[in-house]
């Protein structure tokens, strides 16, 4: 299926780039998510037409995951758990839980489906976790997992 990108994405493609994509990919992800849109002759006009706008509009984003990442790189955020004596976790940290507490500390909005950790967190520990917030930034932070003493 054709679709034009309205967005740049990872591994995937630019602004204004007209790419074949699976069906499943285009309907579920690119187009419920307003970052593509079916490629007719009508779109890529519209598309054409708007393009620097939508270029705009990227390199502001850009700007703002710039700031963002100079604030939260090499940063260490700590996460009290339960631990057996062995120290493994009860369940592990999820991406949800990293996001809250970078929300709590630095006041920043970081979605859960921009954290992704290097390897799965399930022991007490320094961890490294990789936060993408654009399409060419990304921040490095350092998940450190402590034992906490009852249950919350």
């Amino acid at each position: 299926m054709k679709v034009i990108l309205l967005e740049n994405i990872k591994r995937v493609g630019s602004i204004g780039e007209i790419i074949d994509v699976k069906r499943g990919f285009a309907r579920n992800y690119l187009i419920a998510n307003k970052k593509a849109l079916y490629a007719s002759k009508e779109n890529i006009k519209q598309v054409e037409k708007i393009k620097t706008q939508l270029s705009k509009k990227d390199s502001e984003k850009k700007q703002e995951a710039k700031i963002i990442a100079e604030k939260i790189n090499k940063k260490e955020f700590i996460v009290k758990k339960l631990a057996t004596e062995n120290k493994e976790l009860y369940g592990s940290v999820k991406p949800t839980e990293i996001s809250k507490i970078i929300k709590e500390r630095e006041k920043l909005d970081i979605t859960p489906s921009m954290i992704q950790p290097i390897k799965e967190i399930k022991s007490l520990g320094k961890f490294k976790v990789r936060v993408s917030l654009h399409s060419e930034i990304d921040a490095e932070i350092h998940i450190v997992v402590e034992s906490a003493e009852t249950i919350q």
